[in-house]
């Protein structure tokens, strides 16, 4: 069983010390996201997981237990979110500066084959448009040179959530600019952009969840939860059925995410996991590290 941790929040951050709990208790419980009475119980035994996925913007809050989940015999790899969008998009996460060194550190420690690097969502703007996405991709890419051999990027998707955050934005002058599914003459150059630093960078670009085929610019469809990383990486055997679970464009295997939405404090303005960040600051308060599930229990 291969266990998200997770899609829906981001664990490493903030809440890493009820994960080495729930490690230490042998399971976890997780409430159905579409129906708060449904209680699964996850078993986290060594025995019973193959690897654990963990999805973050900053890893270091988990860094004190890494040694712990390698004594007692876990596999896991990370999918780390490194942009550096401008603070009307992203208030909280590490600036990045911050970000990059915490990368390096991460991947000084358990290796840059277990660090995937994901420029995802790419959000046009009228302050981050196409040529600001190839500029800034470029230069993380060189920043991560030897510290990760994959990179993952997707298109944002327009979430009816997200309207409400997009007309506050265009309240202080930031236009969003959806993107319109048309490969112009602009788009192509910047995925032919961003394909080439990865290359020169020893990176491979793959898309997650593209609705969009964009192969014909060297970047082949990707899958965050990856059967055949995981083998190529841990040499370790997992389920190869894609995950019904998810949309229809993406490759992820099967796995058991430990996560609840609005829990993550970051507050991207074009995060689909939160749909209320006083809400998701309220869980967060109430949060108990002694609990079974994230919160409540």
């Amino acid at each position: 069983m291969i266990i998200s941790a997770s899609r829906r929040t981001d664990i490493p951050a903030f809440y890493a010390r009820w994960f080495i709990r729930r490690v230490r208790a042998g399971y976890c419980e997780v409430p159905n996201p579409f129906n708060a009475n449904q209680i699964s119980r996850i078993s986290l035994q060594p025995q019973d997981v193959d690897v654990f996925v963990f999805w973050t913007r900053n890893p270091r809050p988990l860094f004190p237990y890494l040694d712990e989940l390698d004594r007692r015999g876990y596999r896991y790899y990370f999918n780390f979110t490194l942009i550096g969008y401008p603070r009307c998009l992203d208030g909280k996460s590490p600036s990045l500066k911050t970000a990059v060194s915490i990368f390096w550190e991460l991947a000084g420690r358990v290796g840059p084959q277990r660090v995937v690097w994901r420029y995802d969502p790419i959000v046009l703007t009228s302050i981050t448009p196409l040529e600001w996405h190839a500029g800034q991709y470029a230069r993380i890419a060189e920043a991560l040179r030897g510290y990760t051999h994959r990179s993952v990027i997707s298109l944002m998707t327009p979430y009816a959530k997200l309207k409400r955050r997009f007309a506050a934005l265009a309240a202080e002058g930031v236009q969003v600019v959806p993107f319109d599914g048309r490969h112009t003459p602009r788009f192509a150059r910047l995925m032919q952009s961003l394909s080439q630093a990865a290359a020169t960078n020893g990176i491979t670009i793959q898309s997650c969840a593209s609705e969009h085929d964009l192969t014909s610019y060297g970047i082949q469809p990707g899958k965050c939860v990856d059967d055949e990383y995981i083998k190529e990486v841990f040499g370790q055997e997992v389920i190869h059925k894609k995950d019904p679970s998810q949309r229809a464009a993406c490759g992820c295997v099967v796995s058991k995410d430990i996560g609840m939405y609005d829990t993550c404090l970051f507050g991207c303005a074009y995060c689909y996991a939160n749909s209320d960040f006083a809400r998701s600051r309220r869980c967060y308060e109430a949060h108990d590290p002694a609990s079974a599930r994230l919160v409540g229990g």
